[in-house]
Parts: structure tokens; sequence; C-alpha cells
């Protein structure tokens, strides 16, 4: 049942049963799960830490720690990156039989690539979420702009009818 493609619902479901004439009758809802859980037959982790490159069983380019200079240290990859493919080509015409060395060495810098730019994800995420509110916020602000602006000449058309009228 826990691994099939539709799932029945929870059997808690019923006690919602009563809740469109009675909303006080249902119970809460269960408190969020802590730590790893399994769903749809996948074990599954809430804690969302990256695993270092040695955890995976990747030997690491950069240096270790904290403090890493990401745009120098991506940089220097992509550098990297680029000599080994040139010595791949060259590989390939001058010693075909010695490439598998040169595509482990360009796999392992690609790991690094990526698990370095995976490093970088909350940082953007912060910054994205930082200019959607900020956008959000301008476009709020001019709402309320042209909301006042149509008020005032509401105001001012209702001022010249009441003038007309007086002065009939």
């Amino acid at each position: 049942m826990a691994t099939a493609t539709y799932p029945p619902p929870p059997p808690f479901y019923k006690l919602y049963k009563e809740f469109s004439q009675d909303p006080d009758s249902a119970p809460s809802p269960p408190p969020p799960i802590q730590g790893p859980y399994v769903l749809y037959g996948s074990n599954y982790t809430t804690d969302d830490v990256l695993p270092g490159l040695e955890e995976q069983g990747v030997r690491q380019l950069y240096p270790k720690g904290s403090n890493i200079d990401f745009k120098k240290e991506l940089k220097s990859l992509n550098r990297e990156l680029q000599l080994n493919l040139l010595e791949l080509a060259d590989v390939l015409v001058e010693r075909p039989s010695q490439y598998a060395r040169r595509v482990e060495e360009i796999s392992l810098i690609f790991k690094n690539l990526h698990h370095l730019l995976n490093s970088l994800r909350p940082h953007q995420v912060k910054a994205t979420l930082i200019h959607i509110l900020e956008q959000q916020i301008e476009r709020r602000k001019q709402a309320v702009e042209d909301i006042s602006r149509r008020r005032e000449e509401a105001q001012r058309l209702l001022k010249e009818a009441l003038g007309t009228l007086d002065g009939q």
C-alpha cells in the first residue's frame, strides 16, 4: 500500500467528516516531521545539508573550510578543466590508450565545480527571495500611488460636478 502510485488518504481523514457543520469537531493536524521519514517507499530527511565531497568518496580539489573564495576557486577549476580538455584532445590523437585517465580527471573537476556551485545555492535563494520581495513592494507602492491619484481625480471631478450643480 505504501508504495502504490496513488495510495489511499491517511485513515484520519474520516475525523473531518463533520467539519463543514462544526469546524471545532476535527482534531488539529499532526506536528511537522523532524529527521528521517519514509514517503512512498523511499527514505527522506528533513535535514537539508550538502554532504562534503570526501563523504561521497570524491577528492576535493579546492581548499577545505568555510572561508572559500568561490569566485577564485571556480575560475581556477574552470581553467584546469579547459587545460584538461585540451590535453584530452591531444591524448586522443597521440596516445588513444591513455584517454581513460584524462576522462577521470575531467570528471573529478566537474564534480568539484558542481559541488562548489551547489554550496552557493543557499546564497542564491536568499538573493532571489530579496529580489522578489523588493519587486512586490515596488508594485504595491505603485498600486497605492495609482489609487491615490485616481482618488484625487475623482474628488476633483466631484467638486467640479458640485460646482456646476450649484451654479445652476
